[in-house]
């Protein structure tokens, strides 16, 4: 091998590894609301409600960022999309640390919402520029799990960083803007590295355009509505759930300490931290996506079924819910490009993006009202349970519409999602 491939090897392998350090500090700090939510309560007076706002507000600007953030990364490029959002994203984490008044913490999750989404899109672009051909799922898999490595490390806090929880509410915070100004340097040092590979002739392939196209989604068969449907349900259930109200109900309804809510409620991003590229190399070797998804997406409703009807041990849904959140996004992202041709992917990939945040942005609020109207907390336990069906109905919606994909791709109308890949 010539010392030219060499370089190129050696560059792909450290961009991985500077856009999933990126990536850790993205979702650390979009995690890190639920852990100080109990605090901001007690301390601030903050309402359900507005604590739901706190992460909903993230989703609200992504509507309309995730039209136009593939196109910002075409015209200016991965790397330098990746940096400035990463900056977006260092503003509204600081905002957030300083905001003793709810509207300041809010402006705070309005900027990092801003940068967040697109800096997802531009690393997403920049491994399949590097990584095109030799490995991209691989390579994305591993980003992800990194990723996911954020989340757990944000409700771990409370063990590790107890200290600064015993401070107060602001404190953990401040340490979720100090690990984002390391993913900002991650940041740089990958724009730096993409610059100098490129000074040496380094060859890309260019992203794919993420334009969305409107004419184009009358164009999608039934399948890739069901899946879109799956989708947003699911994802309006888990992270409104685990990412905002999760470690407050442990605590409340169930008398852990924070840093064992905390701990209990990590354990789901940590299994998605190794179970997601396992599940993603099952989908490929053996194929079966829709009765993958489908057997995932029952995992969610049976969890919400227990808390609210049974007194059982939260080892049983946690570890049920882990491994729906493990299987379902290792399938459901792959099956879109099998369900719609490549020129369409763009246009597929941004509508799921928008009514996903949509739903996100809603199931916030509507779950944070929910809780205030059935006075929910520590004296009254019992206040939960319309939240948990709530979740627990979206969450049956989302198995439906698996159920449904699965029994159209088994029928002469499918697309091939339930046969294994021809080849590795």
């Amino acid at each position: 091998m010539n010392t030219a491939a060499t370089h190129n090897i050696d560059t792909r392998w450290w961009i991985l590894v500077f856009t999933s350090v990126v990536l850790f500090g993205n979702y650390y700090v979009y995690d890190s609301i639920a852990p100080v939510a109990d605090l901001l309560q007690r301390q601030l007076g903050f309402s359900a409600t507005q604590i739901g706002t706190l992460n909903a507000i993230y989703s609200a600007p992504n509507i309309i960022m995730v039209l136009v953030g593939g196109i910002l990364v075409d015209r200016f490029g991965a790397a330098r999309v990746t940096f400035w959002t990463a900056l977006l994203c260092l503003i509204g984490s600081v905002l957030t640390a300083l905001g003793s008044h709810f509207a300041l913490m809010a402006v705070g999750r309005l900027i990092f919402g801003l940068g967040a989404e697109t800096m997802i899109v531009a690393t997403l672009a920049a491994l399949g520029q590097w990584f095109a051909g030799r490995g991209v799922a691989f390579a994305m898999a591993l980003s992800l799990s990194v990723a996911r490595l954020g989340s757990y490390a944000a409700d771990l806090s409370p063990t590790y960083a107890s200290g600064l929880y015993a401070q107060g509410w602001q404190p953990p915070l401040w340490l979720a803007a100090t690990i984002m100004a390391l993913a900002l340097v991650g940041a740089a040092a990958y724009w730096w590295m993409e610059a100098t590979a490129r000074s040496r002739g380094a060859p890309l392939v260019a992203a794919a355009r993420d334009r969305f196209v409107w004419s184009d989604v009358w164009r999608f068969n039934r399948s890739y509505w069901y899946l879109l449907a799956l989708n947003v349900l699911f994802y309006s259930v888990i992270f409104p759930f685990r990412s905002t109200f999760a470690i407050e109900y442990f605590q409340n309804a169930h008398g852990l300490s924070l840093d064992i809510a905390g701990q209990m409620n990590s354990y789901v991003f940590l299994a998605a931290v190794f179970a997601t590229p396992l599940f993603g190399w099952i989908a490929d070797r053996f194929g079966r996506r829709g009765l993958l998804l489908t057997l995932g997406s029952l995992l969610l409703p049976l969890s919400f079924l227990i808390l609210a009807e049974t007194s059982w041990s939260l080892w049983i849904t946690t570890a049920l819910i882990g491994v729906s959140f493990s299987l379902v996004p290792a399938v459901l992202w792959p099956a879109v490009s099998i369900l719609v041709e490549a020129r369409r992917l763009g246009t597929a990939f941004g509508l799921m993006n928008v009514l996903q945040n949509i739903g996100l942005t809603l199931c916030n609020v509507v779950a944070g009202a929910i809780n205030d109207a059935a006075h929910a907390g520590a004296s009254n336990p019992a206040g939960y349970v319309p939240m948990l069906a709530f979740f627990g109905i979206l969450s049956l919606l989302g198995f439906v519409f698996a159920w449904l994909l699965l029994q159209r791709e088994r029928g002469p109308l499918g697309h091939g999602l339930e046969r294994a890949a021809a080849s590795f």
